[in-house]
C-alpha cells in the first residue's frame, strides 16, 4: 500500500497542535461541563476511536479525513488516559510522565527493532502503522502529563508552560535546519513537544482568570479550533484528489 502518513508542512504541525488543543479542551468539557465524568468519556472516546482506526487501517493510502480525525480521537483519549490515572487513582505527574516517556521509548525499539527505520515516509506496512498509531498514543499520554507537571504540579502556570515548550520546539527546528539534527528525531521530538504546547495553550485560553487562565471556556475554543481543523482537513482533501488525478494522467494536468 502506499504511505499512510501525510506530507509534513507547515499546515501539518498548525493542524496537529490544534488537534493537540482540542483534545484537552473536548476532554474536559465532555467530562465536566456535559457531566459524563472521566470513566464514561474515556470508554465513549476509546470506542470511537476503535472505529475509526479500523476504518484508517482498511485504506490504502492516506486518506486526509480518516487520518485527521484519528488524530482528533487519539488526542482526546491520550489526554483521558493521563486524567484517569491521575484524578481518579492517584498516581503523581511525575510517575506518569516517566512511565508513558519509558512506554514511548519502548514503542520505538520495537518498531526499529522489526523494521529498522523510524521513518514516517515509510509506513506502508500494517505492522509498521500499528507502531505509528501506538508511539502517537503515547506522545499524546507523555505530552498531557509532562505539560501538567510544568504548569500545575510544579506551578508555573499555563502561560510560562506554553512559553517553554514554544521555545523547545524552536530550538529543535532551528537544530534541524541549521544543525544538521537528523530528521526522524527532530520530527518526533516535535511530536512530543507539540502535544505539552497545545495543551498550555488550551488550558491557558479555557481556565477562569483566577487558576490562571483568559477564562473563553471549552464550548467556544473547542468550536473554532474544530472549524480550523475541518477547514484544513478539507484543504488536504482538495489537494490529495488533485495528487490522484495527476497520477492518473500526468500529461493532462501539466498542459
Amino acid at each position: 500500500m502506499l504511505n499512510k502518513v501525510p506530507e509534513v508542512v507547515l499546515l501539518f504541525w498548525v493542524v496537529k497542535i490544534l488537534s493537540t488543543t482540542v483534545g484537552e479542551t473536548a476532554a474536559d468539557f465532555l467530562a465536566d461541563n456535559v457531566g459524563l465524568g472521566l470513566t464514561v468519556t474515556s470508554l465513549i472516546m476509546a470506542a470511537l476511536l476503535a472505529v475509526v482506526l479500523v476504518v484508517q487501517f482498511r485504506t490504502r493510502r492516506y486518506v486526509p479525513v480518516a487520518y485527521w480525525l484519528a488524530v482528533v480521537l487519539i488526542s482526546v483519549v491520550g489526554t483521558l488516559i493521563s486524567d484517569n490515572l491521575v484524578d481518579n487513582f492517584g498516581v503523581s505527574l511525575w510517575t506518569t510522565t516517566i512511565v508513558f516517556g519509558a512506554c514511548l521509548a519502548a514503542t520505538f525499539a520495537g518498531w526499529y527493532r522489526s523494521e529498522r527505520t523510524l521513518s514516517i515516509h515509510t509506513i506502508v506496512t500494517s505492522r509498521r502503522e500499528a507502531f505509528y498509531w501506538l508511539a502517537i498514543l503515547f506522545t499524546f499520554a507523555l505530552g498531557t502529563s509532562a505539560g501538567d507537571l510544568v504548569s500545575e504540579e510544579l506551578g508555573l502556570g499555563y502561560l510560562t508552560a506554553l512559553v517553554i515548550f514554544g521555545a523547545l520546539i524552536g530550538l529543535v527546528s532551528l537544530a534541524f535546519w541549521k544543525g544538521g539534527l537528523n530528521a526522524v528525531l527532530a520530527f518526533w521530538t516535535a511530536y512530543v513537544l507539540t502535544r505539552p504546547f497545545g495543551a498550555s495553550l488550551g488550558d491557558l485560553l479555557t481556565a477562569a482568570p483566577g487558576d490562571g487562565g483568559l477564562g473563553l471556556g471549552t464550548n467556544g475554543t473547542s468550536a473554532v479550533f474544530l472549524v480550523v481543523i475541518v477547514g484544513a482537513v478539507a484543504w488536504f482533501t482538495v489537494q490529495d484528489g488533485h495528487a490522484r488525478r495527476l497520477e492518473a494522467d500526468p500529461e493532462t494536468l501539466a498542459a
